[in-house]
């Protein structure tokens, strides 16, 4: 049975105002100045101010009357004259207006056109055409008017006005004597909430059922008394049946349905088609414009339709549930607005396609277009702003919405893929980086990003559908690779389809055409499954976003008061646990102010108040964890099943009815010529207070919706409850038991995912070859995972939980024990190491504990017993423990607790997750976190007292197979601290081993160091009289080179330099660069600086002691051809390696030591100049290769700058004169050069075989290396310094050389700026 409205408490009316908006006929034609100087257009071109004619009710408290907002969105292009000759057809669109609050309210208004019949204004009207022609005529530009098209002004009338009428400019022309004049009006809506499809409906049967003849109808005040105050806002959950206008004054008023959808359950209102989006825009131009407003870029959208400017803007923002965008919001920018355009602000704006043909092109300015995302919905185009992150799982995604337009039969536009970033040159989009290429960049395929104004300037000239120039056009849709590679193995037995019809293979069950309600229907369904896909994405990837929110400890007041300067988010622990490739977007998403506003009304939803979004999206987390269940959080993406009628579309039973209008003039005219201006204003009277709406039923019937809509979780608590009582002891312990197992069964297979994982290639040697592929999940994912898992079973069966993270609780308590029973040690809360002393301190007593003598001196207990498992903390680029060598550096120690005060030093960390998390990824990397564990479970004492005997950490038997697994970890390394936190400021230990024969030196030194992380340290001093100190940085990741050198000062500058060691203090990895050669002017080959690759040898054997780095380099001189040509190429495999590798791989690998290591690159070509070299002391000088390659430039300079004749050029020159006539190889002097030019004044400090080091790193990069060997080995120097079979003179060797290292230019080399010299 259906309620009357009477029946039921409302929060607000269907629709607060009504307006009508046009020209006031008493002030007369005024031209809009707001709207800019466009004097230089026609007259019926021109914009002219509007005036609001009524509004009705004078004014709503809750909702004040703004008349000039009101009327700029009414009439958004302002008031327009038209002639017949024009399209008279009403148009309807809507627009939104943000109060300051930042709440907002909506507009619906409906333009169309009516007859002037004023005589003043049609003379006033024939008076500016009539100025308007006299000066074109006249050849004087009109004011403002700048287009210059080169040729000279006739003084004739223009030839378009001239032409027969609808063509051309001829339709701006207005003859008093023959043409009718119309201008526009307005009616519009004024509502709170946007029932976009019931607006519609009633200002265009408004305007129709108008009787424009004697005969039956209601007045229009009938229509808007009913609309206004008669018709409510349904609560949530409920459906109402209103009347609305009918198409005809003779019809009887259309019953339409609303509903108010039902939160949390169902998503919030939308009556935006997201049909017309994803038709018009497609589904990439849609993604891509997602992400630049999530990221709170400027977004201007253009469109010659107003409704389309609305509609594109609201859904987009709708998707962004459940956050909020916070900043400019005007989906339509009307032209007096135009100047908010420079705004340095974030915006979503609607701008009119028309825009510049009016107000021109120049004067639509734009703050700043690198962060400017401009669609222009009509073509479509977009063009993004610079370097844009990608969105998580973007294909995926992408992949994921077709499905869903397909399934509703969707179509899009076919568009060329490059436009939109998703193939280029044929390459795939998830092979591209994690930044979108800039597209202001020329090459690459990508075009070149426009400038707004040329799109304006371009739009004035070409068709509407044209793209600009130089951009992609439009192509016929390409067949997927899958679907192709079928249909080539169809056609190779004999079968051919290329007549065939898709439909007769594969039928599509097609739909007829729909229906107004159907359509309406189908939408809403086409908007919740949308909207529940654009969520999901939200809730999987914020799924654990609780764990990180730092909750305050002061009231609501105090906290609303400081919450700017607060922080409310571990952000760094939220991104450690994050893929790799995703942390370019997340790191950007997490610092827009959408992001924290939604975090602001999660600490506020603990002191009661709720937000509508929040909830929505906290009840969907809660059902995805509850589907995860015990197995912890869900990695891929799930689909929600949500309520197809969440938009309010559903044909569902309406609860309440609104009565029916009823005629509110007893006496209104017979009929209308045209729509009044202002209608009767006591028939819209509002009604007195006593005749409002009562609230009699308004608890009966709540009680009775709350039982219906009950929570289940509710239900389950009483259920629960009941049950109780019958559960046994038994049966308690056999859950229990189930629960342990499921726990151990998970952390064992988890480790094994994670070695196979590691291990890679080993799979299959390892004899799991069976299981399945794993290959792509990320590492830093599969590490979160553990971290997921450590804190389940740390929460499992624990007494009393206090704060987030049950494993940090039990780490802490381990702490203040630990200091309670030994309170010598103290603690530096200032530095991420613990004090120099206190850790000198722990090590001595270690070595003491473990040596029975204790007055062992202070070298030999460095070099004495040493753990095990220290042994293996050495990963691809640290210095290997058990080399014949020992390490110099006192060892860390490797307590439980001294992990913990690292851990708890980093600034970074703002929560209880975060501080357990970074400790789990420290323990891992430095392969201690089973050690660590077991250390801190020995405790029984403390565990008994926090777990109940059920819990999972009190069962021996499990918890030693759980360190068992956690141990097999140790068998791989882990990056997983390091490459984690790349903001932490770490400390680094420093010691310098130099040669006994000239320890000392009395010039100033200096290091630099470079890490994987792209970042290297300035000059750090070496401070006098020491080889040992300490210094803090930016993480710098694993080290890859390092920089020594010094300022050749003093007496006794010379200085010869062994090898330098340099260890992380929190991760205890150590690096060692070898370097065994001298530091100083006039000694070896004259260098003051040095670059030092960090050495990445594997541990050698007790049998196989290592080679003295002075016998290396003498039996490397000796080495044959065969032999350097082995080495050559198996440097160039190992480039060309890397290159393919993954970005985790490529971090282990650096290409610095690929190139400088003591096995690189340039080492082996130094091997390849030397076979042959003449190097013999002549006049007492040691000459080096760069000698020669100084030699070679002044012969090429020579042979550049002389031009003799080809007869006599022969006998002069060095180099062959079909060579030297060869354009090819004129260039490749040039660039030989100016490259050894660059290197002798950017590397003054470095020696010969520094600059022989820059010349190979540089020339490999520009591609010039196995162009150079040919001229080089030509001229007349290389038969002098080397020997018949070296590389440069045996035809062999060098063709072997050039082909060798000719496949490295497919690849572009990037160097580190330590290897560069700025050059």
């Amino acid at each position: 049975m259906n309620m009357s409205v009477s029946d039921l408490s409302v929060g607000c009316r269907f629709a607060d105002y009504f307006a009508i908006c046009g020209l006031d006929f008493d002030s007369g034609l005024e031209p809009d100045r707001l709207c800019g100087d466009n004097l230089h257009v026609s007259p019926l071109d021109r914009s002219y101010k509007g005036k609001i004619l009524a509004h009705y009710p004078d004014n709503v408290q809750s909702n004040p009357f703004d008349e000039h907002a009101v009327c700029m969105l009414c009439l958004p292009a302002g008031l327009q004259f038209r002639t017949q000759k024009h399209s008279l057809e009403a148009k309807f669109h809507s627009f939104v207006v943000t109060r300051e609050n930042a709440s907002r309210y909506y507009g619906f208004s409906l333009i169309f056109y009516e007859e002037v019949r004023n005589r003043n204004i049609c003379s006033a009207m024939h008076t500016l055409q009539a100025m308007y022609i006299t000066e074109l005529s006249s050849g004087q530009t009109p004011p403002g008017h700048r287009k210059n098209n080169g040729k000279e002004s006739s003084r004739s009338l223009p030839r378009s006005f001239k032409l027969a009428p609808h063509s051309g400019a001829a339709l701006t022309y207005y003859d008093v004597t023959k043409d009718k004049l119309y201008v526009a009006k307005s009616i519009a809506l004024i509502c709170q909430y946007p029932y976009v499809r019931v607006a519609q409906l009633f200002l265009e049967n408004l305007y129709r059922s108008l009787p424009r003849q004697p005969g039956p109808g209601l007045s229009p005040e009938s229509y808007v008394y009913n609309l206004l105050y008669e018709v409510p806002v349904p609560l949530p959950g409920q459906a109402l049946r209103l009347y609305l206008p009918p198409a005809e004054p003779h019809l009887e008023p259309v019953p339409v349905v609303i509903r108010m959808p039902n939160l949390p359950e169902e998503l919030p209102l939308l009556d935006y088609p997201l049909r017309v989006m994803f038709s018009t825009l497609g589904v990439e131009c849609v993604v891509q414009l997602f992400t630049c407003v999530l990221l709170e870029h400027q977004v201007l959208i253009r469109s010659s339709d107003y409704s389309k400017l609305m509609l594109v803007a609201e859904c987009m923002v709708s998707l962004l549930l459940p956050f909020t965008w916070a900043h400019v919001y005007v989906p339509i920018l009307p032209a007096p607005l135009y100047h908010f355009l420079d705004a340095p602000v974030p915006f979503v704006m609607g701008l009119h396609a028309d825009s510049a043909a009016v107000s021109g092109a120049r004067n639509i300015a734009l703050g700043s277009e690198a962060a400017l995302c401009l669609v222009d919905i009509d073509k479509p185009d977009i063009q993004l702003p610079e370097e844009l992150p990608v969105f998580p799982h973007r294909t995926a995604f992408i992949e994921e919405l077709n499905h869903i337009l397909d399934k509703h039969q969707i179509q899009r536009p076919e568009t060329e893929p490059t436009k939109l970033g998703v193939p280029i040159n044929g390459t795939s989009y998830k092979h591209m980086s994690d930044m979108s290429s800039s597209c202001t960049l020329p090459s690459g395929g990508l075009r070149r990003k426009h400038s707004f104004n040329d799109v304006l300037e371009w739009d004035e000239s070409r068709p509407l559908n044209a793209s600009p120039p130089g951009s992609p056009t439009r192509r016929a849709p390409r067949r997927l690779d899958a679907l192709q590679r079928i249909v080539d193995i169809v056609k190779r037995t004999g079968v051919n389809i290329d007549q065939m019809d898709a439909d007769s293979v594969m039928p599509v069950p097609k739909r007829g055409p729909l229906n107004d309600e159907e359509q309406y229907q189908e939408d809403a369904r086409l908007n919740s499954a949308v909207r529940e896909c654009f969520l999901n994405r939200f809730v999987n990837m914020f799924l654990a976003y609780e764990n990180f929110i730092i909750q305050p400890d002061q009231d609501r007041d105090a906290w609303l008061s400081t919450r700017e300067s607060m922080v409310n988010f571990d952000k760094a622990s939220f991104l450690s646990d994050q893929p790799q490739r995703h942390r370019p977007f997340l790191s950007r998403f997490l610092e827009t102010q959408m992001f924290a506003t939604f975090i602001d009304n999660k600490i506020m939803a603990s002191w009661g108040e709720y937000d509508a979004n929040l909830q929505a999206f906290d009840h969907r987390v809660a059902i995805t964890r509850r589907r995860a269940g015990e197995s912890g959080p869900a990695r891929g993406y799930s689909v929600w099943a949500g309520c197809a009628g969440g938009a309010g579309g559903e044909d569902a039973h309406a609860e309440l009815e609104a009565g029916a209008p009823g005629e509110r003039l007893p006496h209104r005219a017979a009929y209308y010529r045209a729509f009044p201006a202002r209608l009767d204003p006591a028939a819209l009277a509002p009604p007195p207070h006593s005749d409002r709406r009562t609230n009699s039923l308004k608890r009966i019937k709540n009680a009775k919706w709350q039982v219906k809509d009950c929570a289940p979780e509710m239900l389950l608590a009483d259920i629960g409850r009941r049950l109780s009582t019958e559960v046994t002891s038994a049966a308690i312990s056999q859950n229990h038991k189930a629960f342990v197992d499921k726990l151990l069964k998970e952390c064992k297979s988890k480790t094994k995912r994670m070695l196979v994982e590691k291990m890679g290639t080993e799979e299959t040697d390892l004899g799991l070859g069976s299981e399945v592929s794993i290959t792509g999940v990320e590492e830093s994912t599969m590490i979160s995972s553990l971290c997921d898992l450590l804190e389940r079973l740390w929460s499992h069966g624990v007494q009393h939980k206090m704060g987030k993270s049950a494993l940090w609780m039990h780490l802490t308590n381990y702490q203040e024990l630990e200091q309670c029973s030994n309170s010598t040690k103290p603690i530096d809360p200032n530095c991420l190491t613990p004090d120099l002393s206190s850790v000198g301190a722990e090590v001595e007593a270690q070595q003491q504990q473990g040596s029975p003598s204790g007055g062992r001196s202070r070298d030999s207990s460095r070099g004495g017993s040493r753990d095990s498992s220290r042994d293996r903390l050495s990963n691809k680029g640290t210095l290997e423990r058990n080399v014949s060598q020992p390490n110099p550096l006192r060892p860390l120690p490797e307590s439980l607790t001294f992990d913990m005060r690292n851990i708890q030093a980093m600034t970074d960390i703002k929560t209880e997750i975060g501080y357990a998390r970074a400790w789990v990824r420290l323990s891992l990397e430095k392969k201690l976190l089973s050690k660590h564990l077991r250390e801190l479970l020995a405790d029984t004492t403390l565990l008994r007292s926090q777990y109940k005997k059920t819990a999972f950490l009190r069962c021996e038997e499990e918890r030693e197979q759980f360190l068992y697994h956690l141990l097999t970890l140790n068998a791989v390394d882990y990056f997983c601290f390091t490459n984690t936190y790349p903001t932490t400021k770490l400390p680094y230990r420093v010691l310098i081993a130099p040669s006994r024969k000239a320890s000392q030196t009395t010039a100033n030194c200096w290091i630099a160091i470079s890490g994987l992380h792209g970042d290297s340290t300035p000059k750090i001093p070496i401070p006098r009289n020491t080889n040992e100190f300490v210094f803090h940085h930016k993480n710098l990741g694993v080290l890859s080179t390092l920089r020594i050198g010094h300022d050749n000062s003093g007496l006794s500058p010379r200085w010869l330099l062994d090898q330098v060691y340099v260890r992380n203090e929190v991760t205890g990895h150590t690096y060692t660069f070898p370097c065994h050669r001298w530091l100083g002017s006039g000694v070896d080959d004259g260098s003051t600086e040095r670059l030092l690759v960090a050495a990445r040898a594997r541990p050698r054997t007790p049998a196989t002691p290592a080679v003295p780095a002075a016998a290396a380099a003498a039996a490397a001189t000796h080495l044959s051809t065969s032999t350097i040509q082995h080495m050559i190429g198996d440097c160039v495999n190992a480039i060309v390696k890397w290159h393919y590798q993954s970005k985790r791989d490529k971090d282990a690998n650096s290409l610095s030591v690929l190139l400088c290591g003591e096995n690189g690159l340039v080492k082996c070509l130094e091997q390849a100049f030397l076979c042959g070299f003449k190097s013999s002391r002549l006049f007492g000088k040691n000459f080096f290769i760069w000698d020669y390659f100084a030699k070679v430039k002044e012969e090429f300079k020579m042979s550049l700058c002389d031009e003799p004749s080809p007869q006599a050029q022969a006998s002069k020159c060095g180099v062959a004169y079909n060579c030297r006539q060869d354009q090819e190889h004129r260039a490749i002097w040039r660039c030989y050069c100016h490259l050894v030019d660059e290197i002798s004044s950017a590397g003054r400090t470095l020696g010969k075989d520094g600059k022989f080091q820059l010349f190979i790193c540089l020339s490999l990069r520009e591609h010039w290396l196995h162009r150079m060997l040919v001229p080089m080995s030509l001229t007349r120097v290389t038969g002098e310094m080397y020997e018949e079979q070296s590389f440069l003179r045996k035809r062999g060797l060098l063709t072997f050389l050039r082909q060798i290292l000719e496949p490295l230019d497919e690849f572009d080399i990037v160097l580190e700026n330590s290897l560069t010299q700025g050059i």
